[in-house]
């Protein structure tokens, strides 16, 4: 199986009109992603390459039964776009706009949290989704990604997303779902949702989880493993160089003080039980060695 889409995912493109939105839909759509609309404001009735283009998410959930959105336009219009789709009832949706105000992310949240509970968001700032042989949603390049299971992958940072999907990939490890969540401050799916949803997951046996500086969730996410999953975790955690107090990358990717170190996450995450590596390429090689005792 996968977590959250699957290959019966129907996907909005919002932005589909645009450079990003026409460039990675239609890349999700070769990939053999069921797209089956876009929409931008003025633009309805039009279409890219056979896909139908409408004004409002409403509308095009109306005529096509869309069950996922993938949100690909300005950082202004972004939070406007989440709830939008939230509005349309679309129970799915990725955003990978990339310098949205911290404050329109809270604002989302929330707004999410109290109003369309059943919406889930992943995101912003994330390069999305992909089940490998079933649907890629986001900027995933779906050639590095082997499909078939059985590890499971949830990372913060793109890069490391990509290069966790191509380590496995060169020893012959399969994927159910790989989950790109971001590395913002506020993001709408984090690492314990996704490793509750693999814990849940038959087909998945392990897990791959890459951290990175900055915030709590790594900690966070220590905690449930030690509480909750009783399938193996690698888990990688980037920035072990990085300076006190300073910026490094991600919006969430600072360090104060103690807080968000990694050692602090690497020793957390090794009491919790999981299998914490130096590297990803030893994040690859030590998965392989845990699914051959499978």
């Amino acid at each position: 199986m996968s977590i959250f889409v699957d290959e019966s995912t129907t996907v909005i493109v919002q932005g589909l009109t645009g450079g990003q939105g026409r460039f990675h839909g239609l890349r999700n759509k070769a990939y053999g992603t069921k797209i089956v609309a876009g929409v931008t404001p003025g633009k309805g009735g039009q279409d890219v390459e056979g896909i139908p283009v409408f004004d409002t998410v409403a509308e095009a959930v109306a005529a096509t039964g869309g069950n996922a959105s993938f949100v690909s336009v300005p950082p202004k219009m972004a939070a406007g776009a989440i709830l939008e789709a939230a509005a349309a009832s679309i129970p799915f949706i990725v955003c990978i706009t990339e310098g949205i105000p911290a404050h329109d992310e809270a604002r989302v949240y929330n707004t999410l949290a109290s109003q369309y509970p059943t919406t889930r968001l992943l995101g912003p700032n994330c390069p999305g989704i992909i089940s490998p042989g079933k649907t890629n949603i986001g900027i995933t390049a779906g050639e590095i990604a082997l499909p078939g299971g059985p590890v499971g992958i949830v990372s913060r940072s793109g890069t490391l997303t990509y290069q966790a999907l191509y380590e496995l990939k060169q020893m012959g490890v399969g994927v159910t779902t790989c989950v790109g969540i971001g590395g913002d401050p506020v993001p709408g799916t984090n690492f314990v949702d996704c490793l509750a949803a693999f814990q849940e997951d038959p087909e998945t046996k392990a897990i791959i989880m890459m951290g990175e500086i900055g915030g709590a969730e790594e900690e966070k996410a220590a905690d449930f493993i030690r509480s909750s999953v009783t399938k193996p975790v690698v888990a990688y955690i980037a920035g072990v160089t990085a300076p006190p107090g300073k910026k490094m990358g991600h919006a969430g990717a600072i360090v104060s003080g103690n807080t968000g170190t990694a050692k602090a996450k690497m020793e957390a995450l090794a009491a919790a039980g999981a299998h914490v590596v130096n590297n990803p390429t030893e994040a690859g090689e030590k998965m392989a060695e845990i699914v051959k005792g499978l």
